[in-house]
């Protein structure tokens, strides 16, 4: 057997290798190692078309809570009069049965608000989620806009599956 001398001949390998040995999820995760390096944030994150942004003076109501449970996301930018991000509100942290629904969405926001650009590396990615323990991101694009965002869960989804 010969010795694979860069990286196409190590991949030319994994690809010839019968699938009773290296079963597609496996090659699936393979890849995704192989091209960590080389995959951007943009790659992964959601666009800034599909997000929902909850205005600090909203109410926590039953018609807001419905629309924010059955987007399928947990974390919510959360934007003041002007549209500035000023915090993100969690979902988790409404479960809580103290909410009155009279209550604004400001008062359960975490002010903490973590930033990555669409052109990051997942290495620098995963470097700020570890630096910032941040598992919520805004990303932004090259005229500091928001894109969109990036969670770990999309991290590890393509590192894992």
């Amino acid at each position: 057997m010969e010795t694979p001398k860069s990286l196409e001949d190590f991949i030319k390998i994994i690809q010839l290798t019968p699938r009773s040995v290296i079963p597609e999820v496996d090659r699936r995760r393979i890849a995704a190692v192989m091209s960590f390096d080389e995959k951007r944030v943009i790659d992964l994150m959601e666009d800034k078309d599909k997000m929902i942004f909850v205005k600090s003076e909203e109410i926590l109501g039953p018609l807001t809570l419905d629309k924010l449970y059955k987007s399928g996301f947990k974390d919510f930018p959360v934007v003041d009069a002007k549209g500035k991000v000023i915090g993100i509100l969690n979902t988790e942290s409404l479960n809580d049965l103290s909410i009155k629904k009279t209550e604004k969405a400001e008062k359960y926001i975490d002010k903490r608000v973590n930033f990555l650009h669409t052109k990051d590396s997942l290495r620098f990615a995963t470097n700020e989620i570890i630096r910032t323990n941040g598992y919520y991101f805004l990303v932004l694009d090259s005229s500091e806009n928001i894109a969109g965002f990036f969670t770990v869960e999309m991290l590890l989804n393509y590192l894992i599956s």
